[in-house]
């Protein structure tokens, strides 16, 4: 484990920018002996997140900026800055920008490992053909990485509440 930063600047690390949806790389699993990791995601208004189920790792985001959307499992509920919205492994979630404004959450990645698929995602989001390719390639990524991607509940939420699913 190497040693892990004392501070960490705001516009320190890496980012990446997906289509909708930032990835800021804020402390990476090599920090923590692999404990846990944690990214900012910038979000623009009206974006949903596909659909996905994780089988390795547990997700807690925390509201910084905005609203945000998320339904894990059948449960659905909006969060603003201070809020707390948990998506463990094993159940299906999503989450989106439910607001006019962007919106901003810090996740924690437990265990670590997942900040990896961000970052080769960032690479298929710069070198991919078009919309199909990225797909295609995401989902394959996803399966080194433990993760589904799913199409249910993605018309009901994009009707109902005027989104896009990212990428579009």
């Amino acid at each position: 484990m190497r040693a892990l930063r004392f501070v960490i600047e705001p516009d320190e690390g890496k980012s990446i920018w997906l289509g909708g949806i930032g990835v800021d790389f804020k402390v990476w699993g090599e920090e923590t002996g692999n404990q846990f990791s944690i990214v900012e995601h910038p979000i623009e208004p009206g974006r949903l997140i596909p659909p996905h189920i994780h089988s390795r790792e547990d997700e807690f985001s925390y509201v910084l900026q905005g609203r945000v959307g998320a339904r894990v499992g059948d449960q659905e509920a909006t969060a603003g800055p201070g809020s707390y919205i948990l998506k463990p492994r094993g159940i299906l979630h999503t989450f989106w920008n439910a607001g006019p404004e962007p919106a901003r959450i810090l996740e924690i990645l437990s265990p670590a490992g997942f900040e990896r698929f961000f970052d080769e995602l960032g690479t298929v989001a710069e070198t991919a053909a078009g919309p199909a390719e990225f797909i295609q390639r995401r989902a394959e990524l996803g399966e080194q990485y433990g993760l589904g991607f799913s199409d249910e509940w993605v018309a009901e939420l994009t009707d109902r509440y005027r989104l896009k699913l990212l990428g579009e």
